[in-house]
């Protein structure tokens, strides 16, 4: 051990070491002062709705994404917010051609979407797509991953790409874009492509929204049979064969095989033959044929009609559909009602009343 005067002569002796501190240039702070003062401005000064509709109708793309975003938020003072912007741009939207686009993961959705979206923003055309990328059940996050997908029309200056999260809506489609469908075509958009998250029973949801639906299927996935199972193709107003540069006999046998699987359909009420044809989004095979076929389908249904007759059953659609999500919403916000749904499901799971005698009560109890 040391003795006093060892302590003192230590703690008053000054040698080199690794250890030593040595006093250097300040750094930098690693964010600047002038951003964050940038990001209080922006924070203290939101829009109001006059300013988001104004610069919606003026095509002003930070706006039109602020109110997008409003329309996605589920707090009460957004919705309300988005709400005045929508009712305030309805009058100038229902302009645009609105084409659906799904088809089995790896059918090559995306990149068929850059390049038929190259090809409209070519011929001066203002594309809008509207991504839908699916949420997870667990973490309910999404990638939103579709603009490193579309590399050259996320940097076109004619087309605005909008991932959004699918938030568990029915068939990926995510519960809001109807309204952000409106916003877009207030903004000036003449084309919005709506891609959904994959094929399945539920994904007519997305034929409630868009004019023109495309399914893109792939070679040897399925014989007639197979194809009637699919009632998506009930839905469908065309069908392409994609990739089919890689095996086009292959492709050209499926194309046939799809044909014979829509002859044993009843004609649609649209009156228009379902066509199937071969593309490749890669080789840009059939893809100028592809938007021929979604402008002849758009003059032949508002001729006779159908057009117009189809987005008025989708509005109505709309509005049965906003009822009952609004009761459901409500349903859960009644006071008291966490407690009421805890208490019920361990009667449920303890055999002392029925999940429907259950479901009676908290539904009486929320309308009393």
């Amino acid at each position: 051990m040391m003795d006093e005067q060892d302590k003192k002569t230590y703690s008053n002796f000054e040698y080199d070491s690794a250890l030593n501190v040595v006093e250097g240039v300040k750094q930098p702070e690693q964010i600047s002062n002038f951003y964050l003062e940038n990001m209080r401005k922006k924070q203290r000064s939101e829009p109001s709705v006059e300013q988001l509709v104004d610069g919606i109708l003026h095509g002003d793309r930070v706006m039109l994404s602020r109110a997008i975003t409003l329309v996605e938020s589920s707090r009460f003072d957004h919705q309300r917010k988005a709400q005045q912007v929508i009712e305030q741009c309805l009058p100038y939207s229902g302009k645009s051609i609105r084409l659906g686009i799904t088809g089995v993961p790896g059918a090559g959705k995306s990149t068929t979407i850059e390049a038929l979206g190259k090809m409209l923003t070519g011929l001066n055309h203002k594309l809008a797509v509207l991504a839908i990328d699916p949420s997870s059940e667990r973490s309910k996050g999404s990638i939103l991953g579709d603009k490193t997908r579309m590399e050259e029309l996320s940097t076109d200056p004619n087309a605005f790409i909008r991932p959004s999260p699918s938030a568990g809506s029915l068939g990926g489609v995510a519960r809001k874009t109807r309204e952000i469908i409106l916003l877009c075509e207030a903004a000036g958009f003449d084309t919005v492509i709506v891609e959904t998250v994959g094929v399945g029973q539920s994904e007519v949801a997305a034929h409630g929204m868009v004019d023109f639906f495309l399914l893109l299927q792939l070679a040897n996935t399925g014989d007639e049979l197979q194809g009637i199972k699919r009632g998506i193709m009930e839905m469908a107003d065309m069908i392409a064969i994609n990739k089919s540069d890689i095996d086009i006999e292959k492709s050209k046998l499926s194309a046939q095989q799809y044909r014979n699987a829509l002859h044993l359909f009843p004609m649609p009420d649209s009156q228009w033959t379902v066509p199937v044809m071969l593309c490749s989004a890669y080789s840009k095979l059939g893809i100028q044929e592809i938007w021929n076929k979604v402008t002849e389908y758009v003059a032949f249904t508002k001729q006779n009609g159908y057009f117009y007759h189809k987005r008025q059953q989708q509005n109505l659609r709309i509005l049965d559909e906003t009822i009952e999500n609004t009761l459901k919403e409500r349903f859960y916000a009644t006071p008291g009602m966490e407690e009421r749904l805890q208490q019920a499901r361990e009667d449920i799971l303890n055999n002392r009343v029925s999940a429907y005698a259950a479901a009676e009560q908290l539904i009486a109890a929320a309308t009393n």
